[in-house]
Order: structure tokens, then sequence, then C-alpha cells
């Protein structure tokens, strides 16, 4: 079935994008999975490629375009090149930080950031999760004093992706009791004395994404580091929360794809017993129930991105696009591993770091369980 949702403009920037990942990141993935980390310089050059910022505006560097159908496409041809953890480092500066530096800042921040964040010379990061609050965004401990001219920031931040890159933090803090609009939203830069990295995380999987533990000890934040106003943090985190939902489901279905693909290409040449896997029932009907599976998100997902375009893709089915592309992914890698024997256990074949991969997305951007609860409170029940 045709998806019909992406126009030329749209496939031109496919080809783009599928020769950057070809050309200046597949030759030296496993490289950067082995190091956990990224060299700044591939953020660079995607920025001088205009893989950057699409909807920072065009006097800024940026294309001012708001359509995630861009975005979606970046994450496919990642995940096409077998490349998801470098995927996921683009995707949390473009799909879920540029949101936040594209509305929300004055024009004096805007002059300041907005240039190297499109150029790719700003890495950007946004730190919410900490060791004692990780789905529950408003449970956030890391404090922030008015000090008059500057905050003074103390507390910690973990599981932060970019963390070790990151040039700019656009950091949740909490400058009032109120659990909710106690919340500010400020940019904590780096060199900013007192703010410290902790170790490069080691991951399950998304081995080339560095993932950090931020500390900020006595940090002075100057005043014009305050994105929004003050107290609104929960609702600025809350209203991006759906797109950056998005990316997660976008990223859940290609990599589904591929491995669906990939394993399509596998059982046809492997033989077994004098014939290739493929043609054995069990093969077919456990490729049946994942390319189904596959075309079943996709209709629903290429659907919520338009819906997130026109700005009407509610909180709840951005959680069913998360839930079920999540879910969908874990099982269907599954049954597709399987298909690989032994092979499938090799971390030097693609389905086993998929696999690997694969298995967070149930955990980040909010657990399964949370996804339902939002669905559930959507449903609008009534008890006893």
């Amino acid at each position: 079935m045709e998806r019909g949702h992406y126009g030329e403009d749209h496939r031109a920037f496919a080809e783009l994008a599928r020769g950057f990942v070809r050309k200046e990141v597949a030759p030296h993935y496993l490289e950067w999975e082995d190091a956990g980390i990224v060299p700044r310089s591939v953020f660079a050059r995607a920025g001088e490629l205009g893989l950057l910022g699409f909807a920072v505006p065009q006097n800024h560097g940026g294309l001012g375009v708001s359509d995630f159908r861009f975005n979606q496409i970046l994450i496919e041809e990642f995940m096409a090149g077998d490349c998801a953890g470098v995927g996921l480092n683009f995707a949390l500066h473009n799909d879920i930080c540029t949101p936040y530096l594209a509305k929300l800042t004055t024009a004096g921040q805007r002059e300041r950031w907005l240039p190297g964040f499109v150029a790719g010379t700003l890495i950007a990061a946004i730190g919410m999760t900490e060791p004692g609050a990780g789905s529950d965004v408003a449970g956030i401990r890391t404090a922030a004093v008015d000090m008059g001219d500057h905050y003074l920031v103390n507390g910690a931040k973990t599981f932060i992706t970019n963390g070790i890159n990151a040039d700019l933090v656009i950091t949740a803090v909490r400058t009032s009791p109120e659990r909710h609009r106690g919340m500010s939203l400020l940019v904590l830069e780096r060199g900013m004395a007192g703010f410290e990295r902790g170790r490069n995380l080691e991951k399950l999987g998304l081995k080339s994404q560095d993932t950090a533990e931020l500390t900020f000890t006595d940090v002075r934040v100057p005043k014009e580091n305050l994105l929004g106003e003050a107290g609104r943090g929960f609702e600025y985190l809350m209203s991006n929360l759906p797109q950056e939902r998005m990316q997660i489901a976008v990223a859940c279905l290609a990599r589904a794809r591929v491995a669906l693909h990939t394993t399509i290409e596998y059982v046809s040449a492997r033989q077994a017993f004098g014939q290739p896997i493929g043609a054995f029932q069990n093969t077919k009907f456990t490729l049946a129930d994942v390319a189904t599976e596959v075309s079943v998100a996709e209709a629903f997902v290429d659907k919520c991105v338009l819906e997130l375009n026109a700005g009407r893709l509610t909180p709840a089915d951005a959680a069913k696009a998360k839930l079920w592309s999540s879910e969908m992914e874990f099982r269907c890698i599954d049954r597709c591993q399987q298909l690989f024997g032994g092979y499938g256990y090799m971390r030097e074949y693609p389905i086993a770091r998929a696999a690997a991969d694969a298995r967070i997305t149930r955990v980040y951007g909010g657990t399964s369980e949370i996804m339902r609860e939002i669905i559930g409170r959507d449903l609008r029940l009534t008890g006893p």
C-alpha cells in the first residue's frame, strides 16, 4: 500500500537524508557504538546540509517549516541505514528541543542560540528525568532559587540523551514548592561553573547515543536564560510531549519495518533441511503477522503525523501511537530475531542490535503503563 502523506519535497529531502546517512554515518557507526558517542563534527556536517532545526525561522538559519514529515523522514533514513543511535541523537536535537527554542525564546535568546543550533555547532539536550522522577515529571526536585539577577541551581538529572555533547540543556527546575505551577525551564550552558557531567552511561542498546548524568552545584544561571515565563515549565513540557511521543512512535515503526525487510532477505537466502527457511509455513505465518502489524501501525502513525502538523493531535492519540508502536516493535523484532537462530544473538548482525535498541522504547518518553493511564483517562470511565 502506497504511503500517500509524502509529497515531492519530502521525497527529495529523503534523498538528501539518505545520502548523508550512507556517506557520513553508516561507514563509522560501529566505531561510534564502541566509543559510546558521536563526534560533534557529524552534527556540524548535518547543519551544513540543512538537516537540523527545520522549524527555526529563516532569519536565524532554519527553514521556518513546521512540518513533522521532514522529521519523520530523517528518522526513517537513519533506521534504514541501521544507525539508530545516531538517528535518535539527531531526533532529540531536532524533534524535542526545537519547539522549546523556536517558540519560547526571546529575541536576544534567538540571536544567541538559534544560528548555532541550526548549524550543529550548539548541540541541545533536555533535562527532565531525575534519579527519583521519571514518568512523574511533576516530581522533579532540582531547585532554582531566585537571587535577583540570576537563579542558583542545585540538583541532578539522569538518563540525559546528548548529555556529554550538549552545549545547551533545557532544564526543568523547581522555582517554587507548588507541584505544577512551581516548575520553570532554564537553559544551562556548557562551561557554567558548578555544571558537571558524570559518566557516559553504559546502556544495553543505542550505544552511540551519549547518555549522561548531570549535576548542578550552586550553578549561577542568568535570568536571561529563563525559557518562557517562570512557573509555566510543566505546561510547556506537557504541550510538547505529544511531539516527543510521535518521534518515538515513528522510530519504533521504522525500526520494525527495517527488521521485517532484513528478515525477509535472510530467510530467503538461508538454507535448512534442503530448502530456504522462508519456504517453511512457520516462517511465512510469522512474517505475515509481522507485516500486518507494521502496516497497521504505519497507517495510524502517518495519520497522527498529519494531525500533529494540523495542531489537532491530542495527548491521548499521541499516547496510543507511542504505546502501540513500541509494543508492536518489541513483539515483531523478537519474532524476526528468532528466525535468525543463533546468528540473531550476534551483535554484528543488525537484528541483534535492533533488539537491544528496541528495549528502551517502552520506557522512555513515558512508560507503556503511563500511556495506558493517559488513554484510560481519555475514555472518561466512571466507577461505582
